[in-house]
């Protein structure tokens, strides 16, 4: 296959190019990234060997789109503004990349008849209550209740829009949280990670007992893998870990590892509309894809620390405290 994967030099996206080759290794991807603060190069170290071709641009750029997608088997749409802090200051970035990109993305598909995955996140669902065992499942109501996740609802909608208008060969995903290797530290466990091991402040919105639904990211690929080769036409699938874990217990169990002291959290103010609970069942990837997630928590934990400590300097560099 030759694949064309937008936001390539991202967490996810880095992530999925490598497991990719490493299952597919005759294959062939075009990465498309924009390189803004989140993307990096490093993140893609070892690929060389592959048939792997990198071009900077944006899919919010038509012209870009639609020059990349011609003669592709499939497009996979990592590209995205993703951080909820930097899209309530200021949105714009957001509307441009994670709604008039994938418009264009769209365009492209209706044109050449493209194979399109978007990737998208369980927060376009909202929040669950605390205490209950409700779970978000592909029948959810949307109910995104910050600039990010709107943005992200609206490109799912777009997809979900142009199969039932112009029957293309579309699919989303909704994951929940991930981690592991080359996530930016502005993220909770990359950042707690360098702050534990450099015994600085680390900042908890609220009483940290918010929950969000945990999943190693090369768990995700590999279930992103199956709805790419398997996946039905105009469906969407949710996938999870089970790993439902409160920020505050996440917090600590850092903390634990690397043997330092709870008197480094520093409880702050809530975030503006902060969601509290995400949960997801993901029993219809799982009986109609037969995928299963294989980390576990607690080793996919200690894998994350070893990868930040062995680079602890380059990341230290784009910390943010």
């Amino acid at each position: 296959m030759k694949l064309l994967v937008t936001g390539g030099l991202g967490f996810i996206g880095s992530n999925f190019i490598k497991y990719w080759f490493k299952k597919h290794g005759k294959d062939t991807i075009i990465n498309l990234d924009k390189v803004t603060y989140a993307a990096d190069q490093q993140n893609l170290i070892g690929i060389e060997k592959y048939d792997y071709t990198f071009v900077k641009g944006d899919i919010s750029n038509s012209k870009t789109a639609f020059m990349l997608s011609k003669n592709v088997d499939a497009i996979i749409n990592f590209a995205a503004e993703s951080h909820v802090d930097n899209s309530i200051l200021n949105s714009s970035n957001f509307v441009k990349s994670n709604i008039i990109g994938v418009h264009n993305l769209l365009e492209a598909v209706r044109k050449y008849g493209t194979r399109f995955h978007q990737v998208s996140t369980d927060e376009v669902y909202g929040s669950l209550p605390l205490n209950s065992k409700l779970k978000f499942n592909e029948k959810s109501r949307y109910n995104p209740r910050n600039p990010y996740s709107a943005t992200k609802a609206a490109a799912d909608h777009l997809v979900n829009a142009y199969f039932n208008t112009y029957k293309l060969p579309v699919t989303i995903s909704n994951c929940s949280n991930n981690y592991g290797p080359n996530q930016h530290p502005e993220k909770l466990i990359p950042k707690t990670i360098i702050n534990t091991v450099k015994e600085m402040p680390i900042s908890v919105y609220g009483n940290g007992l918010q929950i969000r639904d945990w999943i190693y990211v090369e768990d995700h690929c590999s279930a992103l893998e199956q709805i790419i080769k398997r996946g039905v036409y105009g469906e969407t699938y949710l996938v999870s870990a089970n790993n439902e874990k409160r920020n505050i217990d996440v917090i600590k169990s850092i903390l634990k590892e690397l043997n330092k002291s709870d008197k480094l959290i520093h409880f702050v103010n809530d975030r503006p509309g902060h969601d509290v609970r995400y949960a997801i069942d993901a029993r219809k990837i799982t009986k109609e894809l037969g995928w299963k997630p294989k980390i576990k928590f607690d080793y996919g934990l200690k894998l994350t620390i070893s990868h930040y400590l062995k680079n602890l300097d380059y990341y230290s560099k784009k910390a943010v405290v």
